[in-house]
């Protein structure tokens, strides 16, 4: 599963880490839950009824005895009414709480026998509760999106989320990741339904009353919240990898761009084909995107859901696809996750840290090493943003199995497989996730069988690495010093661990006497750490971890000339992008300033845009600066450094750059456009509010909201009112950028204290939402409040529609109580 991390310190006082914090960790070990009886094979029916938000169900569960006999069958099924239980055309008795279903079979079973168990059951997801997480915060399993057809800005949807434990909620189950079981799934809907189950479409059956009954049927085990239902009116866009079907489901839309956001599937398919030596296994490969949905994506077997965040059109695809990892991060869940599943949520990092991974490896394969090595830094500040130092990757005590879903399973996880891939070599790192695949086939996998397989690979002994990386909390923070002795030729580095519990590791030291640095290698084992390296010539660089593999926060005192030196010679994405932030510090240094300049040709687009944004261009030094930039404006080949150029050219207000924000109107990047447009208002606010206005289509309005909102605010444009208070929140809460929050909090007043119903409804139904939906995190307090203002505002107007405006506050007001 692919996460939506939502920054909730911008909300209000506390923040996640805080939170956490605040809460004692239960000390209960939470055990791989006992298999007393094995699932074997589900068949189920199922239709729904709408209005009542429930679906009716049948289901023929086959399960065996796991080991001992057994007289009762035990199954997790929640919030549903049981009509009727029965073996072999006997009903049976049983107990039921609710929570779970406790079976009397009238006899007993031995292992090797297996017995079916007919179940009759409504489904109430609506009527559901148990916890949810910051990736699910509505844990119901079972989602109807505007059932009764009554949004219009919305399809009518059904869709599932298993992961952990919802899957249960529609229908009974061993509801446990060390489950495993084949599929069969009979689907009822009206006739202008598009459905997508697990596995292959069998079969599609017209009935009598306008429904149609689509048959799905997998015949590989998986485990039960792996299991998916998704209906709605989609197009399906059809691709292939290897004669597989690998289709795409998406709103009539947004067909023409499905290829465009999902196309590179199949090659991803083959990438991790290769890279792990295992072939896909599954029968087909489809992904829809879902409306409303919980999460950022789940990676159903052979079934996966993305939010519609997904959706993106042409104007936005060519800056960049922002749905590319969390593509690949759900497809290589096939292989870590499906194919071989966490035994128990102790040992998510089985499923969560590879996928994770896996968003390096393509980026890597298909981009390039700075792109992937750009990924990486990204995702470790979200570990090292803090809350984490005291977990576990592999834990057996937390307060809920949704804990688990977090940046040390995710990222942290993920660096940890990039450092071991380095530490052994990438033959052997894949040649052990073959082996740990091949030997774990269709079953489930721990941490330790991880371990066992690459010390089968390499004939290491891994067990100092997992202790300390797997079964241990926190990473390397290391202070550098460095000491030079002109009459000995010699450099003293210390190093000194700073965190509270001691690593071990082997650390490369690269000195640059040169160009071409000498290697070394040392081993960091204590608090502090002394080395003493010969020169000829005094070093003008040291580079700790010159890789950039080790899982570690380092601060050191290198000095400007240090780091013009860093840009100019040591390779890496990391080392770039350390000399630009630091150098960007010190620009009335010349030499660094002409470093900056450099900096704005940089190989990477990345950091070409890095440049851009920290560079002084009213600095006595910005000549070529500014030439640079306004070069990559007009013709740099990616869009997105354009955009950047034209934002920066902008801070100018120089009538001189017309011509180049004019032109760049006319550009198919929403990002040049967008940035065209905030520029050009600058220096001539009617070309740019007249461009700002002439966007009409809805999809384009909606995707470029960020540009094009600031002007409207600005410009008071009372017709775009209501498009502006849809999206105020974003501005006020998520975005980081000061000027722009004070720019979203004047629209913010002036949509409060105006008498727009339309306007004031959609301001009203967007901190509903979202206090709502972020209930556990004090959202709900934040919306109140916010709402509070926009009462009191609209009690003391003195509009002619006053009671109509205060009505829709309060009823908003009245849905967060």
């Amino acid at each position: 599963m692919r996460l939506r991390f939502i920054v909730f310190f911008l909300f209000f006082g506390i923040t996640l880490v805080q939170a956490q914090e605040a809460s004692k960790i239960n000390p209960v070990y939470r055990a791989e839950r006992e298999k007393i009886n094995d699932l074997v094979h589900t068949r189920l029916k199922v239709k729904f009824d709408f209005a009542k938000r429930q679906m009716m169900g049948e289901e023929w569960v086959t399960v065996t005895p796991h080991f001992y006999p057994i007289s009762t069958l035990t199954l997790d099924a929640k919030a549903m009414l049981i009509h009727d239980v029965s073996l072999n055309g006997k009903k049976l008795k049983y107990d039921y709480d609710d929570k779970v279903l406790k079976i009397k079979l009238g006899t007993t079973y031995h292992k090797g026998e297996d017995y079916t168990v007919y179940i009759k059951y409504t489904a109430r997801p609506e009527e559901v509760k148990q916890e949810g997480s910051a990736a699910i915060t509505d844990a119901k399993g079972l989602y109807f999106i505007d059932p009764d057809g009554t949004d219009p800005d919305k399809p009518t949807e059904i869709w599932t989320q298993g992961e952990t434990e919802s899957n249960s909620c529609w229908f009974p189950t061993i509801d446990s990741p060390n489950q495993k079981s084949t599929e069969e799934i009979f689907i009822t809907v009206p006739e202008k339904y598009t459905t997508l189950s697990n596995g292959l479409l069998q079969k599609q059956t017209k009935n009598s009353d306008g429904t149609r009954t689509d048959y799905w049927k997998l015949d590989q085990k998986h485990a039960p919240y792996l299991f998916f239902m998704g209906v709605g009116e989609f197009s399906v866009v059809k691709d292939s990898w290897n004669n597989i079907p690998v289709n795409y489901y998406v709103e009539k839309e947004y067909e023409p761009y499905a290829k465009e956001i999902f196309g590179k599937t199949p090659k991803m398919i083959q990438f991790f084909s290769d890279y792990t030596g295992l072939p896909y296994v599954w029968p087909k490969y489809s992904q829809m995107v879902a409306r409303d949905y919980v999460s950022g994506a789940m990676e159903n077997t052979t079934a996966v859901l993305h939010a519609d965040n997904a959706y993106q059109v042409s104007g936005q695809l060519i800056d960049k696809n922002g749905w590319e990892t969390t593509i690949a991060h759900e497809l290589f869940h096939h292989w870590f996750g499906d194919y071989v599943t966490t035994e128990s949520w102790s040992n998510l990092t089985v499923n969560e840290s590879f996928a994770n991974y896996s968003e390096y490896l393509w980026l890597e394969h298909e981009y390039g090493k700075d792109e992937a090595d750009a990924h990486r830094y990204s995702d470790l500040q979200g570990y090292f943003m803090g809350g984490n130092e005291t977990k576990d990757l592999v834990r057996f005590y937390y307060n809920s199995k949704e804990d688990m879903f977090d940046a040390v399973s995710y990222n942290k996880g993920g660096a940890i497989l990039h450092m071991l891939r380095a530490n052994i070599g990438d033959d052997a790192f894949r040649k052990s996730l073959y082996t740990y695949l091949h030997d774990n086939a269709y079953g489930t996998g721990e941490a330790h069988q991880l371990r066992l397989a690459f010390e089968k690979v390499t004939g290491k002994d891994m067990n100092p690495f997992f202790n300390q990386w797997y079964f241990n909390a926190g990473n390397p923070k290391l202070e550098i010093t460095y000491n030079y002795s002109e009459t000995q030729k010699l450099v003293a580095v210390s190093i000194k661990q700073t965190q509270d519990h001691l690593f071990d590791f082997p650390l490369f030291i690269d000195v640059y006497e040169g160009a071409t640095p000498k290697r070394y290698e040392v081993r960091v084992d204590k608090k502090d750490n002394a080395f003493s390296f010969k020169y000829d010539t005094k070093p003008k660089l040291i580079v700790i971890d010159p890789d950039h593999t080790l899982l570690a926060q380092i601060k050191d005192d290198k000095t400007v000339e240090n780091y013009i030196y860093q840009y100019a010679h040591a390779p890496r994405y990391d080392d770039r992008r350390q000399a630009i932030d630091e150098l960007s510090k010190h620009q009335e240094d010349k030499e660094a300033f002409e470093t900056l300049t450099k900096a704005l040709n940089d190989q990477y687009y990345g950091l070409r845009i890095m440049a851009i944004k920290k560079i002084d261009i009213t600095s006595k030094y910005a000549g070529n600066a500014i030439k640079s930039i306004e070069n990559l404006a007009r013709n740099d080949k990616k869009t997105l450094v354009q955009a950047a150029a034209i934002s920066k050219l902008g801070k100018l207000k120089s009538k001189g750059y017309a011509s180049i924000y004019k032109k760049a109107l006319d550009s198919k990047s929403f990002s040049v456009k967008g940035s065209a447009m905030k520029s050009l208002y600058e220096i001539d606010k009617d070309a740019a509010i007249a461009a700002a206005k002439s966007i009409s289509d809805k999809t384009t309005k909606d995707q470029m909201r960020q540009a094009l909102i600031p002007i409207f605010i600005m410009d008071k444009t009372e017709s775009e009112m209501p498009f502006v208070a849809a999206h105020l929140i974003e501005g006020m809460f998520f975005i980081q950028d000061t000027d722009l929050q004070k720019i979203y909090k004047e629209g913010f007043q002036w949509v409060a204290s105006s008498d727009n119903v339309e306007a004031t409804q959609k301001l009203t139904d967007a901190f509903v939402s979202v206090g709502k939906k972020y209930k556990q995190y004090g959202a709900d307090q934040m919306a109140k409040q916010v709402l509070g203002q926009v009462l009191t505002l609209k009690k003391a107007s003195n509009y002619s529609n006053k009671d109509e405006l205060v009505k829709i506050v309060e009823d908003g007001l009245k849905e967060l109580e």
